[in-house]
């Protein structure tokens, strides 16, 4: 018998059982709540230790994102890698996948430039569908697709709170909160990315969508950090979506940005980009992350992280954290 081989044929037919178990709970909740791009499977089981997204594409049909979390040094490769085998066969199995239709990414900590740093050259593009909103993903040449599936409903509650309102975006990525803010009827948005290939990306989501007069609808290639501490573009704004990084770095930053370190500035900031009274929508991913209310206690802070907590990530919790917090009229505070 070979002692290198970690995977049985029961832990197979365990992870077959819960790929189907959860295609059938949470399949039914997708299909009445119309969600087309959802995860299945979140390492549900120590053995394999995988995140398993689907996305119906509008032009290609069913696609799965398979990402591995990093194994702790400690496990020898191989058995990582037979698992990680293993693992994937059984998800092409269960769904049925053709095997240019299944793509696997090793998910481990990102620093520095690394974090925008392509990871192929396919170029393969893909459409799916949210809320009646079209969004563009790509499955290969990135770490992300290019839509964070954990922020469905942050999305829509910024799309809610929008109408007729001058809209900031912050840290935009691909600016898909920036098409559900134009799409709940807001006055004007601005999309503001370090990334020029992000930049050029929220660009095809907001015209592909109908949102295309730039005037109206922003687009600025700038370090977000700088930009807020030379006190933004002039603009005064009612509602600002603010959802940095956990840490981040690159040659045409002027400074590391670590957001338990640095939060505090980061919303003080936006109290001379904000309107007295206006909203801030502040979220971010560090799962050990503590907002200081006491430095922000006059922000009115409120933690809707539960309530943004998709269906398909309950079983994650601490994907990610999200407060309202409300633009102090006046204060006395250096950061507010």
């Amino acid at each position: 018998m070979n002692q290198q081989a970690p995977v049985s044929t029961a832990q197979r037919d365990m992870l077959a059982n819960r790929l189907r178990k959860n295609l059938k709970q949470l399949g039914r909740w997708a299909r009445r709540a119309g969600v087309q791009a959802w995860r299945l499977y979140d390492a549900d089981l120590p053995e394999f230790a995988l995140a398993v997204d689907l996305y119906h594409t509008l032009d290609d049909g069913l696609h799965v994102v398979v990402q591995e979390y990093q194994a702790p040094a400690h496990i020898p490769e191989e058995k990582t890698r037979a698992r990680r085998e293993a693992g994937l066969a059984v998800v092409a199995e269960v769904l049925q996948l053709d095997a240019a239709h299944l793509h696997f990414k090793l998910r481990q900590r990102q620093k520095g430039k690394a974090q925008y740093e392509k990871l192929a050259e396919k170029g393969n593009r893909h459409w799916v569908e949210e809320d009646g909103l079209q969004f563009e993903v790509n499955f290969d040449d990135y770490l992300d697709t290019g839509l964070f599936l954990d922020h469905r409903i942050t999305r829509a509650l910024l799309r809610q709170a929008a109408h007729g309102l001058h809209c900031l975006n912050l840290f935009a990525y691909t600016g898909t909160a920036s098409v559900h803010m134009a799409a709940g009827g807001a006055a004007a948005t601005t999309t503001v990315d370090l990334s020029r290939t992000y930049l050029d990306w929220a660009g095809r989501n907001l015209a592909r969508n109908g949102f295309d007069n730039r005037e109206q609808h922003r687009l600025i290639h700038n370090d977000c950090l700088q930009w807020l501490e030379q006190g933004g573009d002039g603009q005064r704004y009612d509602l600002v979506f603010l959802d940095p990084p956990s840490f981040s770095t690159s040659s045409r930053m002027r400074r590391t940005l670590d957001i338990q370190r640095d939060h505090v500035e980061l919303i003080g900031y936006l109290r001379r980009l904000l309107k007295p009274g206006g909203k801030l929508l502040f979220s971010n991913n560090l799962r050990r992350f503590k907002l200081d209310e006491g430095a922000l206690s006059h922000w009115q802070p409120e933690n809707i992280s539960r309530q943004t907590l998709p269906e398909d990530y309950r079983r994650n919790p601490r994907i990610h954290q999200a407060w309202w917090l409300t633009r102090p009229v006046s204060t006395t505070s250096p950061w507010g």
